[in-house]
């Protein structure tokens, strides 16, 4: 979703990316999930850590991209997450993104190397951004340092938005930590800089604070309740839905995430194979795929029109 100032806001999903048998991508029921989204006003963070990003090649991500365009997803819709260990293929995927209309994209720093210091991670984002070379490129930082275990600073940042003011548009703050994310608000909005939260437990706070939305990993199973609260944080039930939105996230963060998320939508679209994942990682077990369909039923959770995902038999 944007805004009036043609900047994305609102709930943007990392979308999970499904694999055939055989563990290719599955641009079938990708493109179906994408639409479902769409329909309700989700943004489509492509090639997040929920799409297993890091699992997939530079090739296989252009391949998925050319598909959704190709099938009339709106490049203004996509924010293609095109961070890489490696700087050339950073560079390459993001001079892709952007020729193929993509003009937002999400930037992981370079996170192989740990211990490294700010300079070196300016270094990195200007050499993308330089050899790129595109003047309307915005660059939405991502900072998820329970994972990469390579942060973004605030200093790296107020570093970054000085050199590169247009380019350099905003932040999402996945490290989970409130403090850290009202310190980016506080500091950065001021300057346009925009700030989604990782994660929607704090999409309420992240509004009233002055953000932007959130990028979070159940907008691919639970997008119209998250996309309500954005609409209405200014309501007297804010608070409450906020708590509806906590609940269900607490049900998925009982199972590790991408498998929980994929089994999800195998439950509910009648369509086992969605729980298939690239390895390293597993896919739910049936009793673990039993569990969660058993907890989600006890928040009252629901998908309407996921049946849309479904493959086809065979």
């Amino acid at each position: 979703m944007m805004n009036t100032a043609n900047r994305p806001c609102g709930v943007y999903s990392p979308v999970v990316t499904p694999f055939k048998k055989d563990l290719q991508p599955d641009h079938d029921r990708y493109v179906r999930h994408c639409r479902w989204l769409v329909e309700q006003d989700v943004g489509l963070a492509v090639f997040g850590t929920n799409s297993e990003a890091n699992s997939m090649s530079v090739g296989e991500k252009k391949a998925l991209l050319d598909t959704l365009l190709g099938a009339g997803i709106p490049a203004t819709r996509l924010m293609p997450g095109t961070g890489c260990a490696a700087l050339t293929d950073s560079i390459e995927l993001t001079r892709y993104a952007v020729a193929h209309g993509c003009k937002t994209v999400l930037m992981l720093p370079p996170f192989y190397y740990k211990g490294v210091s700010d300079e070196g991670l300016f270094r990195s984002f200007s050499e993308v951004i330089q050899r790129v070379g595109a003047a309307d490129l915005r660059v939405y930082l991502y900072h998820i340092p329970p994972v990469s275990q390579v942060a973004i600073t605030l200093p790296l940042i107020e570093r970054l938005l000085k050199a590169y003011p247009q380019v350099i548009a905003g932040v999402k703050d996945s490290s989970g930590n409130w403090a850290n994310t009202k310190a980016m608000i506080d500091q950065f909005q001021p300057e346009g800089f925009d700030v989604f939260a990782g994660s929607e437990t704090f999409l309420l706070a992240t509004m009233r604070a002055g953000g932007v939305g959130c990028i979070t990993a159940t907008g691919n199973v639970n997008p119209g309740p998250i996309v309500q609260l954005y609409r209405n944080w200014k309501a007297s039930d804010a608070d409450e839905r906020q708590r509806g939105l906590d609940a269900t996230r607490a049900v998925f963060a009982k199972f590790a995430m991408i498998p929980a998320l994929k089994g999800a939508i195998g439950i509910y679209a009648k369509d086992p194979a969605w729980g298939t994942v690239r390895p390293p990682l597993v896919d739910l077990t049936p009793a673990e795929c039993e569990a969660l369909g058993a907890a989600l039923q006890g928040v009252d959770f629901k998908m309407p029109g996921i049946e849309k995902v479904a493959g086809l038999p065979g």
